[in-house]
């Protein structure tokens, strides 16, 4: 019994230096190579590809060219008459949009690209501290953000950096940002269209970019209207 158990002990440590070997051998063999899962996985390059084009994709469409440069700045009173304003009601942006001839669907889709881009948080502190319609982490972490009113914090809390429908999903959960925001999902006209964008991705980015290409043909200075600047900087 004791010659069995010697004879086995050696035939298991003979087994194990020679796998050791092989192993050692094998990678001491294994050189990088393009076509490395060629055999045992022979997609894997497309599916990567595949998943990063899918990641870093936002919708597109075709921007009409041809706009000219105006000839002088904006006024503030322009910008605040023409900006819809953070703090307006569903209705206040109702009438806003409809004003510049978008609908209130289109209004929804376009609040989307919301889905990225930051605030200053002097501009929602209102919401964040006085506001009930809040999820109560999202605003205890926001407010912790703002200690500083001066900093930013992100417009969507989900994927600040991603082009996506996220931006309905807070809505629903109420954590909107801006008063604005969440007044898109707040008992009123809009709920629906939140809801409809929230679980279907494709349909926000067709009805983005469509409300886009609407929204490049407001007024553009064409012909001899403006200028095409010689210097991007400044006025020609």
């Amino acid at each position: 019994m004791a010659s069995f158990k010697s004879s086995s002990s050696t035939i298991t440590t003979f087994k194990f230096h020679l796998g050791a070997f092989l192993l050692l051998v094998g990678v001491a063999s294994a050189q990088l190579a393009s076509n490395f899962y060629g055999t045992s996985c022979p997609s894997v390059l497309s599916v990567i590809k595949s998943a990063v084009n899918s990641a870093l994709r936002g919708p597109s469409w075709q921007v009409p060219l041809g706009r000219r440069d105006s000839a002088t700045a904006g006024s503030v009173s322009d910008v605040n008459s023409n900006i819809p304003s953070p703090a307006l009601n569903v209705s206040g942006l109702i009438s806003a949009f409809s004003n510049k001839g978008f609908t209130a669907k289109e209004m929804v889709a376009l609040s989307g690209s919301h889905t990225i881009g930051q605030a200053r948080c002097t501009t929602f502190l209102t919401r964040i501290n006085s506001e009930t319609n809040i999820d109560s982490s999202f605003k205890t972490s926001t407010q912790a953000q703002c200690q500083n009113t001066n900093n930013f914090v992100p417009l969507d809390v989900t994927s600040p950096t991603s082009f996506d429908s996220a931006y309905y999903r807070n809505l629903l959960n109420q954590k909107g940002l801006l008063h604005s925001d969440q007044q898109l999902f707040s008992g009123g006209s809009t709920d629906a269209q939140v809801r409809a964008y929230s679980s279907n991705q494709g349909a926000f980015r067709a009805d983005f970019a469509n409300a886009m290409k609407k929204m490049g043909n407001l007024s553009p200075l064409t012909g001899t209207n403006g200028q095409i600047r010689t210097n991007c900087r400044k006025a020609n």
